[in-house]
């Protein structure tokens, strides 16, 4: 019997496919190893192939990548010490070009091209259509006897042609249960579509919803009978670690670097496992995936890999050096490989979060402090009780403009440097801002919290696995997961910070204010959390802190006068050396202002432009008046307001040009749909109405901007946006909005429709977005505008403008492509002026529509995604828009791509209006989608619960269940909407509805530690015992996944504490050791867990299970419980 040491051939396989066609070209095949080194994690095929000794080895199920080949690898050479060449075989994606007719069952072989090795890495972010990629290199090449037998093979082919198809029909025959799965397909399922198509997300027929159009699909020639088919093909293949679903990306590395293949592994094993990568062609590396193709192609590497083995002599192989000498560092290098990868997860799933940054603005906002303020908050007693207690929280609420943000800012930079260093201490921040509406989503909030958390920690596995749940998926976490992950991380510090700044910025605060609050409450009371919060004081917001510690902000006489002498040198030169007026300025100004340090700012500001002492005394007078127009908040207000005005009068006072110039700057600001940076406002400033280019030299300075608006606005370098100087800056021109930009909405709709004009863009979006975004780059103000003209149009009276627009195909084409590529993240080559002109008119809800109708456009057009006009209006919500267009005849039952009617869209969105008009109308409201989805439960995905309850109303069937057989009630509790649960029992919903594996709502439920759903259900009668297929009780799930408090409910509530599951025969205690979740597995204990059952796959008990996966505080605690 062979022993490890005589085998010198590693072939490695990434998936089973690959595996199943190494085993099947095997000419002997020999038993398993009897031992193996005691770290490998490899299983093992051993064989024979003319006269080779080949040990097979296949990565662990589930995993990809370079680093899982680069494990894989390692393994095999610690146990299989004499292997001295390597073959990676297995699938890809191709490349085609015109220098390179690659097909579907062709083979990519790697091989050198100019000095090359063989194999290219790159990484790349998100692999959508023209996002940007990052090459790391060409890795080391093939080993000489392998890059000698290709050559030798190659020659070969070329004059006699090769022999592939008939070895794997002798197979097949052979192994007939092969002949279903791994036997060529039809040349017609061999479909190259053009770049720029598509295929659309949730849609898995591509043969139906891509078809086989000609418009669509490349034409290719048949190949010859004098022609190899499969051909092979000898040049670069590139690895990465995700799969290549981008045609544009394809084709842009293609053309660089004379790729041929994109695969995932080959990156991880080149420096380190020096191989052959033997690729049979499955698919284009484009959006339209399939599996028909993988078992031929990788019959067809497996076969090559066979032949080219035959040209090798064994004892050639034999004076190869071992490749275990060759790499004495393969350890330290493969490690460095996985660390690298593992960062790169961590990243990508820190990203997947949320996009949100509050670094930037923090930077801004302590940058903008005075050296030296804010010592006396410091130092006071409530803020150093605060900072020594636990669980505690302070609330300090302010006046406008007292300077609660820049004292936020002193307060995060005063932990950063007192724990900044310390990994058990978490600190995480928000800081709400008015303009920025779109990012104050509950949602969103709670995972910026959770990122900024998770940034300083190794993710528990419970939040990986919801990662992976999500990703696979393609949907979101919901807010209930994000707070259980936050929690699930908090109790991995031994303390977290978190500040909340200008908590009545966020509107409407009863929404979603209320709701962080009650979330970061929750957290309070299960770890050990401190809340730091500001807030305007409000009756509402107040009341959220009646019980807990308050310190009131208020700019000190110190602070203002600190604040003064620190910008003393920006004042005329008349004061410089008069120590006197100074400090009369300090003194007046400070005794005036009353706590508001944006009031002392403002007055700072209005005495730059004063030529003498004399009108510097004048408005100290003015400031002492002022201050007597009331008390209280009113006088504020009204202080605040005349300060306001008096900087409007200063602009309106400067030279013509710098007027018109301080007016535009606040318009723009004030009236923008989101913040803009400073570049996409100066491109704003610089275009010229009727122009068809923006000239550069007609861009205004920053400087100039800023000095134009009297100190209205202030430059944030760190995130590059030139703001307001406060918020209720905002509040007075939303007062007096008609009585300084009466015209705003209009001259911004005709800049905006201006710039999409430009002749740059008249050759369509798809073009112009495609070179690597150089002039997206040149023209950023084109983003904003292609997104938001129609919401400025709404409001501008010039009808016949926008119209114009509209009517003009290449203009309203390329604005149509660009808002596609926004708002999905990739592109269409839309061009059909009727699409795009009725479509924009319906997106944005511009009542243009009637014209555009009279004018013969077709009410029921379909775009790209297959969706008319109304469904475009219903899905954004814009219901006047959907009244019309069924006034004039539009199709209520019309599909898009995914089935998906004008209802489902208006369901999916939340717009109840619309959902209640359509129904009114006659519109189905049971219509499904091609999964299966209805109105009612797409309603439920999102959490709309008037939606839900109005569809109900309407005599929703509750009972309905899409092809994994999943309910409605199903998926409420699987999203933890309890209020929509309690609806939905209340109409009698099966709260025993199981989907084909057994899962029930209560296993949902649990699953992601919804614990308030899963006491409703209980209420209502779920079987606590229920047991899905491979995964057990609810409590199993619940302690796999560590929610404690759900696991104490359901043991409170009867659930059987050592039930076993019928996958391994898994405990909950078992689950909550092996995922290392030590609060469940204590509270497990303490409920009277067995801790000596062992399960039923590998016999191991919950003690084996913790140390196989390195718990080692698990192993202690079940140590001293077993003692």
């Amino acid at each position: 019997m062979p022993q490890p040491d005589d085998y010198t051939v590693g072939w490695i396989c990434a998936i089973r496919t690959e595996y199943v066609t190494a085993r099947a070209f095997l000419d002997e095949e020999h038993e398993g190893p009897t031992a193996v080194s005691p770290n490998d994690n490899n299983a093992y095929t051993l064989g024979k192939i003319w006269g080779h000794n080949v040990v097979i080895a296949v990565l662990p199920d589930g995993e990809y990548g370079t680093s899982s080949a680069a494990s894989v690898a390692r393994d095999m050479m610690h146990s299989f010490c004499n292997v001295r060449i390597g073959l990676m075989v297995g699938i890809g994606g191709g490349a085609p070009s015109q220098r390179h007719d690659i097909r579907l069952g062709d083979v990519v072989v790697s091989a050198p091209r100019d000095g090359k090795g063989g194999v290219f890495q790159y990484d790349f972010g998100k692999t959508i259509q023209d996002q940007s990629f990052k090459p790391t290199g060409f890795l080391n090449q093939p080993p000489a006897v392998l890059r000698t037998a290709m050559t030798v093979l190659s020659g070969q082919y070329e004059s006699d042609g090769h022999g592939l198809e008939g070895d794997i029909n002798n197979i097949l025959l052979q192994k007939k249960r092969l002949q279903k799965a791994y036997s060529r397909p039809h040349q017609s399922l061999d479909r190259l579509y053009r770049s720029d198509v598509v295929h659309p997300r949730y849609c898995d027929n591509c043969s139906a919803i891509c078809s086989t159009d000609v418009m669509r699909v490349a034409l290719r020639p048949e190949r010859t009978e004098d022609e190899d088919n499969p051909a092979i093909h000898y040049g670069i293949i590139a690895s990465g670690n995700q799969l290549m679903k981008d045609a544009l990306l394809r084709d842009k590395l293609a053309a660089e670097e004379d790729i041929l293949c994109f695969e995932m592994e080959a990156a991880g094993l080149m420096n380190h496992f020096p191989c052959l990568v033997i690729r049979g062609i499955c698919d284009y590396s484009d959006s339209h995936k399939s599996k028909e193709w993988q078992g031929y192609a990788a019959m067809t590497a497996a076969a090559y890999a066979k032949d080219l083995l035959r040209r090798i002599a064994p004892n050639r192989i034999e004076a190869e050096k071992k490749i275990s000498e060759v790499l004495s560092g393969v350890q330290q290098s493969i490690d460095e490989v996985i660390q690298v990868q593992h960062d790169q997860a961590n990243k990508d799933f820190l990203d997947w979060l949320t996009p949100i940054e509050y670094g930037p603005q923090h930077s801004d906002f302590f940058n903008r402090r005075e050296p030296g303020t804010g010592q006396w908050f410091l130092g006071c007693d409530e803020y150093q009780t605060w900072l020594d207690s636990h669980k505690n929280t302070l609330f300090c609420p302010g006046i406008p403009g007292s300077g609660k943000t820049i004292l936020t800012a002193i307060v995060i930079n005063d932990l950063i440097t007192r724990f900044g260093n310390d990994p058990t201490i978490g600190i995480a921040y928000i800081y709400f801002n008015f303009r920025q509406k779109d990012e104050q989503k509950i949602e969103y909030l709670m995972a910026s919290l959770l990122k900024q958390l998770a940034r300083s920690q190794s993710f528990p596995e419970s939040v990986k696995d919801l990662f992976s749940q999500h990703k696979e998926r393609r949907t979101r976490l919901s807010t209930d997961e994000i707070s259980k992950a936050l929690q699930v991380v908090a109790t991995m510090y031994s303390k977290v910070f978190i500040i909340v700044d200008a908590l009545d910025e966020c509107q409407p605060f009863n929404d979603c204010g209320l709701r962080l609050l009650s979330y970061i409450f929750d957290l309070q009371a299960n770890s050990v959390t401190n809340l730091f919060a500001t807030s305007r004081p409000i009756p509402d917001i107040e009341g959220q802190f009646k019980t807990h510690l308050r310190r009131e902000i208020s700019a000190t006489n110190e602070d203002v006068r600190t604040y003064l002498d620190g910008h003393m040198s920006d004042l005329p030169r008349c004061i410089l050396n008069r120590p006197d007026i100074q400090e009369k300025i300090k003194t007046e100004i400070a005794s005036a202002v009353e706590g508001m340090f944006l009031l002392a700012q403002l007055y700072l500001d209005s005495l730059k432009d004063k030529t003498s002492v004399k009108q510097i005394k004048s408005s100290l007078e003015r400031f002492n008046k002022q201050n007597q127009l009331g008390l209280g908040e009113d006088k504020k207000r009204r202080v605040l307001e005349k300060a306001y005005e008096q900087a409007m009068d200063r602009i309106n006072s400067q030279m013509p040009g710098f007027q018109v110039l301080g007016k535009k700057v606040l318009a723009w600001i004030t009236s923008a749909k989101r913040r803009l940076t400073t570049l996409e406002l100066q491109h704003a400033l610089g275009v010229e109405v009727g122009s068809t280019e923006l000239d550069p030299d007609n861009l205004p300075e920053i400087e100039d901007l800023i000095s134009a608006c009297a100190g209205l606005v202030t430059f944030d370098k760190e995130s590059n946006v030139i703001r307001l100087v406060h918020y209720t800056t905002q509040e007075y021109f939303d007062r007096t909005r008609q009585d300084w930009f009466p015209d705003a909405e209009a001259d911004i709709t005709e800049v905006c429709i201006t710039y999409l004009s430009f002749s740059i863009f008249e050759s369509g979006c798809y073009q112009f977005l495609s070179r690597e975004h150089g002039r997206l780059r040149s023209n950023p103000l084109y983003s904003y505008a292609a997104h938001n003209w129609g919401h400025h149009a709404r409001a501008a009276p010039d009808k016949r403008l926008i119209l114009d627009f509209l009517e003009d195909e290449a203009k309203a084409s390329a604005s149509y492509q660009a808002l596609i590529f926004i708002e999905y993240g990739y592109h269409t080559n839309v061009v059909d002026e009727e699409i795009v002109s009725i479509h924009l008119a319906a997106y944005f809800g511009l009542m243009c529509m009637t014209s555009l109708l009279k004018n013969g456009h077709n009410v029921d057009f379909r775009d790209y995604h297959g969706r008319t006009p109304l469904s475009c209006a219903a899905a954004k919500g814009h219901e006047a828009t959907v009244r019309l267009l069924l006034e004039h005849g539009a199709d209520m039952e019309a599909e898009d791509n995914s089935c998906w009617t004008p209802i489902s869209q208006a369901a999916l969105y939340g717009h109840e209006d619309i959902v209640k008009l359509l129904h009114e109308k006659g519109a189905n409201f049971e219509a499904k989608d091609n999964q299966g989805w209805t109105p009612l439960l797409l309603a439920i995905e999102d959490g709309h619960e008037a939606i839900v309850r109005l569809l109900l109303e309407m005599g929703a069937d509750i009972k309905v269940t899409i092809s994994s057989g999943c309910t409605p009630i199903y998926y409420a509790a699987s999203h933890g909407h309890e209020s929509i649960v309690r609806l939905l029992v209340e109409r009698h919903a099966d709260v025993g509805a199981a989907d084909v594996s057994g899962s029930t709502p209560l296993h949902e439920a649990a699953r992601s530690g919804y614990e308030s759903t899963v006491r409703v259900l209980l209420e209502k009668g779920a079987d606590i015992m229920a047991i899905a297929e491979y995964e057990g009780t609810p409590l199993h799930l619940a302690a796999k996944f560590g929610h404690e408090s759900t696991v104490r409910l359901l043991l409170e509530k009867g659930a059987d504490i050592d039930s076993i599951d019928w996958n391994y025969g898994d405990t909950a205690l078992h689950l909550a050791a092996t995922w290392g979740n030590e609060s469940t597995v204590r509270l497990l204990l303490e409920k009277g867990a067995d801790t000596s059952i062992t399960e039923t796959y590998f016999g191991h008990t919950p003690l084996q299970r913790a140390a196989e996966h390195g718990h080692e505080s698990i192993v202690v605690l079940l140590e001293q419980h077993s003692r």
